[in-house]
């Protein structure tokens, strides 16, 4: 995996460059607009300009998206599920000012409908963002969740469920996070429970699916439904089972990125990133 970290835009979005190399990060996921507002500005050319001429020389290998808090495409009709489709929209459109390959996206929640309710409006919102956006190349990656309330996405089925009826599913793909994976019920504490996770997702979607990971320890245990993320073998999930999970070869090229609590000089993010490397096979 290509280890990275969350980084923030602070100051301008090729800043969340120099703050990835800062930490030795090989991956970089950023937010291309506020996290918490519905809509974001176009990115002034300058930023752009400058974050694509860093990019040129930047040993960051991967740089990818993830979509804002307040998107949620499984609730019932509402003033604030249109919002949702043009949030999402506006934010494909800014990945793309940035060629970025992929954004990351919880499918949402249901708000008291019900699961079956709640994936059918997430596959029409999603067919009605992609009519919007035909001409990006811009995926989704559908995160898998902990479960927590009526959020959906905690079965790896219903992540298939979407991918099989959306209309262009080649706009879509998978992000795997280790703390919702625990949440959820998925043991991968051990090489056999990763396996197990694994196995399910070539089942259900092909590995080639599997954009990116979250490389996050959990705060709560085993099935507690909880979203709660943990410094590296801080959690319930532990150092040791980071092992089986980073030398795994079948995602060598694939973006590995913390979501942990950080301080502005990022020294959780070196510490944690130095934990993953300690496990890595010589």
């Amino acid at each position: 995996m290509f280890l990275g970290s969350h980084c923030s835009t602070a100051g301008g979005v090729w800043a969340a460059l120099e703050r990835a190399e800062s930490i030795g990060a090989e991956s970089c996921q950023i937010f291309v607009k506020n996290n918490m507002q519905w809509f974001g500005k176009t990115l002034a050319e300058l930023d752009v300009q400058r974050f694509f001429k860093l990019r040129e020389k930047s040993p960051v290998r991967v740089v990818f998206a993830h979509s804002g808090y307040l998107i949620n495409l499984g609730g019932p009709d509402s003033p604030n599920r249109v919002k949702s489709i043009r949030s999402l929209i506006d934010e494909l459109n800014l990945a793309g000012q940035l060629n970025l390959p992929f954004l990351v996206l919880h499918p949402g929640a249901h708000l008291g409908t019900g699961t079956e309710k709640g994936l059918a409006q997430v596959v029409a919102g999603l067919n009605e963002v992609f009519s919007a956006t035909k001409g990006l190349k811009v995926r989704v990656a559908l995160e898998n969740t902990a479960g927590q309330g009526t959020c959906l996405g905690e079965n790896l089925e219903d992540l298939a469920m979407i991918i099989g009826q959306v209309k262009h599913s080649e706009r879509l793909g998978v992000c795997l996070d280790t703390a919702h994976l625990l949440a959820s019920g998925h043991d991968v504490r051990s090489s056999e429970g990763w396996n197990n996770v694994i196995s399910e997702m070539k089942r259900l979607v092909g590995l080639d699916q599997i954009l990116a990971f979250h490389l996050n320890d959990s705060k709560p245990g085993l099935g507690s439904h909880v979203d709660r993320h943990e410094h590296i073998g801080k959690g319930k999930i532990g150092l040791e089972a980071f092992r089986h999970i980073v030398n795994d070869k079948r995602f060598s090229g694939v973006p590995g990125c913390l979501e942990t609590p950080k301080s502005d000089d990022l020294h959780e993010d070196r510490e944690n990133l130095a934990a993953l490397r300690s496990l890595l096979a010589k």
